[in-house]
């Protein structure tokens, strides 16, 4: 490909990337949706799946194990009950690591969100009508029609 085919060559906007005509990526990177999980709490939820993975292999030999006879069943679900005790622990060191991470870092405050706003929309609204009726109720006690007097 010569350099004047490179330079007619159509620039992908998003990527940045030079691409030949009647070419389609394989796949457009888009932006997550998420923001990923803090360090400690992905540690834990991969300790957690490797737990668990190695749980359901141990039930499985020892299921196949229990239905060929071998003398491995028995020490097989001994070990499968314990390990899963383990993987139970490793769901909840997930959970727990998370809570603690989010009480110790704290969870971004976002004040333009949705509810706060009508709250305070809704607060604005309350405080305009209680001024117009202390208002009104100040003008009839007065006896006056809420009119200047020189208009």
């Amino acid at each position: 490909m010569g350099t004047a085919e490179r330079r007619e060559a159509p620039e992908d906007a998003a990527a940045g990337v030079r691409r030949q005509p009647g070419y389609r990526p394989l796949w457009v990177e888009e932006p997550a949706r998420r923001r990923r999980l803090p360090d400690p709490v992905r540690t834990a939820a991969v300790r957690a799946v490797i737990i668990i993975a190695v749980t359901l292999m141990q039930a499985m030999v020892a299921f196949l194990c229990t239905l060929a006879g071998s003398w491995l069943a028995f020490p097989m679900v001994i070990s499968s009950v314990a390990s899963t005790v383990v993987a139970t622990w490793g769901v909840l060191d997930v959970w727990v690591t998370r809570q603690v991470w989010n009480q110790r870092n704290g969870v971004v405050s976002v004040p333009s969100s949705t509810a706060r706003s009508l709250r305070r929309e809704r607060r604005a609204a309350r405080r305009q009508a209680k001024a117009a009726a202390r208002e009104r109720e100040r003008i009839r006690r007065r006896g006056g029609t809420g009119q200047l007097s020189h208009s």
